[in-house]
């Protein structure tokens, strides 16, 4: 146990070199670039010393909330590679299911002929629609369903965005991520071998789905942050811009459920949630004024499973226990 422990917090500083974490150095390095645009346009004194203070303010880095967001990071890695690692869905069963059935229901697979630059192009891009897709309709249910939005609170009870809090989870939510990618990695892999036979690639960067990279590298980071970054009217109509995000995470009853779209937004604008940065100026972070209660780490981790339980209860039953 000690020796599994120990390599998941030493793999830990692998996230800042690896193309496909959020924390790779190059989306923090054109994070930063992007917010000094934003520095230098809002900023009436200008200065090295003023840009680092702009960047990290101790108010945001050294909130209590940031704080339990580190925390989370490394201990959640740990529960990861304890418990429901080794039992995640994974993409194989699904894709030869879903191949298996296509075959069942159309005949062999058609194997097309296609040019070699037409079929990666076609598999690169069906990965990260479907990708975003999936992430869109499990985000929507975390925040429809009363048990699910348990869980999921813990990532919306952050007091302060920074880029760590794109690992504020409980590890019931990563977990159904963990068997979202296995589900869509399997359709578009069943779909492709159908289609093209088992000679599938994709356009990668360093590694990463190249749309998956561009959309990174485009200011991900800044989407938990405390820097303001609006992509204007008609490019929010398509993609989801950090500003966006962040009237996501508003305190705000009018932005509740609103921007849950992950890099495009048309599925928002299709379910009639999507809200453009110029039509929220001014918003503060958090759940609402009922707070989610997690106050510590300890509460983080045992008091979403109380309150989904406590969700999925008939409501009858709550009532006698409140009277008793």
């Amino acid at each position: 146990m000690m020796e599994t422990i120990w390599q998941s917090i030493s793999t830990l500083p692998g996230y800042l070199v690896d193309a496909n974490k959020r924390i790779f150095w190059l989306y923090l390095a054109s994070a930063v670039a992007m917010a000094f645009f934003v520095y230098y346009a809002t900023s009436q004194s200008r200065s090295v010393k003023g840009f680092w203070q702009f960047l990290f303010p101790r108010s945001v880095w050294l909130h209590e909330s940031a704080k339990q967001d580190y925390g989370l990071f490394i201990i959640n890695r740990i529960i990861k590679a304890l418990t429901f690692a080794p039992i995640v869905l994974t993409m194989v069963p699904v894709a030869i299911g879903i191949s298996d059935a296509l075959e069942i229901l159309f005949g062999p697979p058609l194997q097309l002929q296609w040019p070699p630059f037409v079929v990666v192009a076609l598999f690169t891009l069906m990965l990260f629609l479907v990708d975003d897709l999936t992430r869109y309709l499990l985000h929507l249910a975390l925040h429809k369903v009363p048990c699910l939005w348990e869980i999921h609170k813990v990532h919306h009870s952050a007091k302060v965005l920074t880029p760590f809090t794109i690992y504020r989870s409980h590890p019931i939510e990563s977990y159904f991520y963990a068997c979202r990618m296995a589900l869509t990695q399997g359709i578009v892999v069943g779909l492709g071998y159908f289609f093209f036979g088992s000679a599938l690639s994709m356009f990668d960067i360093l590694g990463a789905n190249a749309f998956v990279f561009v959309f990174n590298i485009c200011g991900s980071n800044l989407r938990h942050s405390h820097i303001w970054f609006s992509w204007g009217d008609k490019l929010e109509g398509w993609f989801i811009s950090p500003a966006q995000h962040q009237i996501h995470h508003s305190d705000n009853p009018k932005h509740f459920d609103t921007n849950i779209g992950s890099a495009l937004a048309i599925w928002d604008r299709l379910a009639g949630s999507l809200i453009r940065a110029s039509e929220a100026k001014s918003i503060s972070i958090g759940v609402g004024k009922y707070d989610a209660g997690h106050d510590s780490l300890w509460a983080i981790y045992y008091k979403p499973v109380i309150e989904s339980c406590k969700a999925m209860m008939p409501k009858k039953m709550l009532k006698k226990k409140k009277s008793s």
